[in-house]
């Protein structure tokens, strides 16, 4: 990547961006559906997103299992449809590709993203619960040296492992680390990340929030740590919730923007619950996140973006009462929507 075009990106990602975590649209016979998956890739894009990330938990991880092989058909079909699609907008569009298991495994899922021009690699690190500080910052330096990299904090839930403020502090020092997505659902571990780059005293790491259930508390909190020291912003998400109602988290993200630096208004704390509340209906906290992924695929399968809501297990499906409480947030809180945006392009996107 050319100097000019790494610092345009940089740039972009520190400007705050709206990346929606990309799902897996599938036949009933669960293969790809490359015409929806194309679909997903350009409503994100017309939507205004800043980025799209790939081969992450929306898309499920199982995408890398043999028999179904399609892990590299995934991520080249995002990348290019990004490449083939006009843009309104001439900033970057960051292609962001998930990485996960051991240190070889995420090394060469590093090499298959650079081989297919993604800019970044979003590090999982869950396929290491015994790990020691010492030895996730050796596998995040060996990644780091292939692309650079988005650090993640998933939370346990769906997968993720407990990493303190010392592995934070630590990662900071990684010279290619460019990024970090904030997603343990914890306040405390979320005030680790934070704390930790602060102590750093580097400026040019991008904090993102994944925490879907405290989107707007993370976008607007000021991190600052002792008196009278400079805050640190979460300045956008990479985030399952946005995946669904794309453009109107951008017209949300931009509200958010042109707050910062003024006194907020107290309506702020309505749309945080509306905003939590249908997350919670999405994502299925009633039943421990276990219909996340197929909440998702309801929302866009209503608005006809998906055919249905089939995941690679046949398994995993909406929980019982999901589809209502869906229908109950979707009606209460239009605001949060954008299907008459997506009804105006959905032909387009398809075609």
């Amino acid at each position: 990547m050319a100097a000019s075009d790494q610092a345009a990106l940089r740039a972009h990602l520190l400007a705050g961006q709206v990346i929606p975590a990309h799902p897996l649209a599938l036949t009933a016979n669960r293969t790809l559906d490359e015409r929806r998956q194309r679909a997903l890739t350009r409503y994100y894009m017309d939507a205004g997103a800043g980025g799209v990330a790939v081969g992450v938990h929306t898309t499920q991880f199982a995408i890398r299992r043999p028999e179904h092989g399609l892990h590299r058909p995934v991520l080249e079909l995002a990348a290019d449809t990004a490449r083939a699609w006009p843009r309104a907008s001439a900033s970057p569009f960051i292609l962001v590709a998930g990485a996960i298991g051991d240190t070889r495994q995420a090394v060469a899922e590093a090499g298959v993203a650079a081989s297919l021009g993604y800019d970044m690699v979003l590090l999982g690190l869950g396929a290491l619960p015994h790990a020691s500080d010492a030895e996730l910052i050796a596998h995040c330096r060996a990644v780091a040296e292939v692309l650079p990299v988005f650090g993640f904090y998933l939370q346990p839930a769906v997968g993720g492992r407990v990493l303190g403020y010392d592995f934070w502090r630590a990662f900071a020092e990684i010279e290619r680390v460019w990024a970090i997505k904030i997603a343990p659902f914890n306040r405390y571990q979320t005030l680790d990340v934070v704390r930790a780059v602060s102590d750093s005293g580097r400026v040019d790491i991008a904090l993102y929030t994944g925490n879907d259930d405290s989107i707007l508390p993370d976008l607007l909190t000021p991190f600052s740590f002792a008196d009278g020291a400079p805050a640190y912003h979460v300045v956008g998400g990479l985030l399952g919730q946005w995946a669904v109602w794309t453009h109107s988290a951008v017209s949300l993200l931009d509200r958010v923007r042109a707050s910062r630096g003024g006194p907020l208004s107290s309506a702020w704390l309505d749309e945080s619950v509306h905003l939590t509340d249908a997350n919670g209906a999405i994502f299925d906290a009633r039943h421990a996140f276990a219909g996340c992924i197929p909440g998702i695929h309801e929302v866009l399968r209503r608005q006809g973006l998906l055919a249905g809501t089939w995941c690679l297990d046949p398994d995993e499906c909406l929980s019982p009462g999901q589809a209502e409480e869906i229908t109950r947030v979707s009606a209460a809180y239009p605001g949060l929507t954008d299907d008459a945006f997506v009804a105006e392009h959905l032909d387009v996107w398809l075609g």
